[in-house]
């Protein structure tokens, strides 16, 4: 799987985890020059507090675009059945590709 936002390669994995239709890839799947930590968080009832990334290309910012669970409540690990901790989705107009 690919993640793409305005042409470049943010992510890619043969390992995501497919949680609520959203693909999750792992933290070392990640291109880390196109994203930048921000302090926006979330919070779902099962899964936790979501941190997010911004999403940086070529001087464009998709702010939030990226999310992940650095500790998943207990109930969500069982019911996914993996720790998903060091995984990240996009949302926000990143593409998901096979």
């Amino acid at each position: 799987m690919k993640a793409l936002w305005n042409d470049v390669v943010l992510a890619e994995s043969d390992e995501t985890i497919v949680i609520e239709g959203n693909h999750y890839f792992p933290l070392s799947s990640i291109d880390q020059t196109y994203v930048k930590e921000s302090t926006h968080r979330t919070t779902c009832p099962w899964k936790g507090e979501a941190h997010y990334y911004d999403v940086v290309v070529n001087g464009a910012i998709n702010e939030n675009a990226a999310w992940y669970y650095p500790q998943p409540k207990e109930e969500a690990l069982k019911r996914v059945g993996k720790n998903f901790a060091q995984y990240v989705a996009f949302w926000n107009g990143v593409t998901i590709t096979a």
